[in-house]
């Protein structure tokens, strides 16, 4: 299960970079192949150099702390970026703005805003990613999103430029942007509002307790399955009520289940292969569509390749 050596194509770092290293161990599953590249940068100048001096050939993708990510089990060709802990700094800015790396946890964005005063961000200690996976897919729950907060982002394109995007060119929809794939998201500075701290923490508290009494969030997940859909096609449900009206709670393909406890959520229960869960996946999708007539839309990225490659 490894690739070819590709090193000798690829442009000398600071950072760390290493062959097909498992990258079961970095998802919030704990399944999928290898990585042909992993690539650790030590700076956004280490980054800009290697992007800028990378053939346009060699696919590049980033992985965060894949909490939303399901890496199939054939591995991922070309290079996957992890950002590291020079990402992930927190800087308050004044006018109760506030500056994340893309590495940075949502939660621990949100606690520093609390600490801080700056209201508005709350929402972002329920969610189990990155600033960088925020950015990508419009996170939000608990009544705020990603775009309500946004002031602009810094990013690097595949050669290495880099680009400040403001809030009105990321193209937000729900659980969307328009910004190109290979755009790779570094920093970005959030606006929040004056308010007082012990009121944040006690709206943070409550937001942790629903998370806890109603998400598997002791099991391997990868947080929500689907995305809800439309509620003029749905008649107002969410993902999970179409799961559960398709007989959908509990139902298992191999080691892998959809939760008794949320049915939008996979959960690896007994050594399940990737292919186990993005099977399952799809026969929740057929089952809601011949039931419900709706078509539901993954909010799992799944990246990689499904077959083995045995080099």
């Amino acid at each position: 299960m490894t690739f070819p050596s590709i090193l000798d194509k690829l442009p000398e770092v600071r950072g760390r970079l290493k062959e097909n290293v498992p990258l079961a161990p970095y998802t919030w599953f704990r399944v999928g192949g290898v990585a042909q590249v992993l690539f650790i940068p030590e700076d956004e100048a280490d980054l800009a150099l290697f992007l800028a001096g990378t053939p346009a050939e060699i696919p590049v993708h980033v992985l965060g702390v894949a909490s939303n990510t399901l890496v199939r089990d054939g591995g991922v060709p070309g290079v996957v970026v992890r950002l590291g802990p020079n990402f992930g700094k927190v800087e308050l800015l004044g006018e109760y703005r506030i500056r994340a790396g893309a590495a940075c946890l949502d939660s621990v964005l949100a606690k520093h805003a609390g600490a801080s005063g700056i209201g508005g961000l709350e929402f972002f200690v329920g969610i189990p990613g990155t600033v960088g996976g925020a950015l990508r897919m419009n996170a939000g729950c608990y009544g705020g999103d990603t775009n309500s907060v946004l002031l602009e982002v810094i990013a690097l394109d595949r050669r290495g430029r880099r680009q400040i995007i403001s809030v009105r060119e990321m193209g937000y929809a729900y659980r969307h942007s328009d910004v190109p794939e290979d755009l790779i998201f570094v920093e970005a500075i959030f606006q929040g509002y004056e308010k007082h701290p012990s009121h944040i923490f006690t709206r943070m508290k409550e937001i942790k307790s629903d998370r806890e009494l109603s998400q598997p969030l002791r099991e391997k997940t990868g947080g929500s399955t689907f995305k809800n859909p439309d509620p003029a096609l749905s008649g107002d449900r969410g993902a999970w009520q179409l799961i559960d009206a398709a007989g959908g709670r509990g139902f298992e393909v191999g080691g892998a289940q959809m939760s008794e406890k949320h049915c939008n959520f996979m959960i690896n229960k007994q050594d399940a292969s990737a292919a186990d869960l993005e099977e399952l996946g799809e026969t929740i999708r057929a089952k809601v569509l011949i039931s419900e007539n709706i078509n539901l839309a993954w909010e799992i990225r799944r990246i990689g390749v499904r077959r083995i490659y045995h080099g």
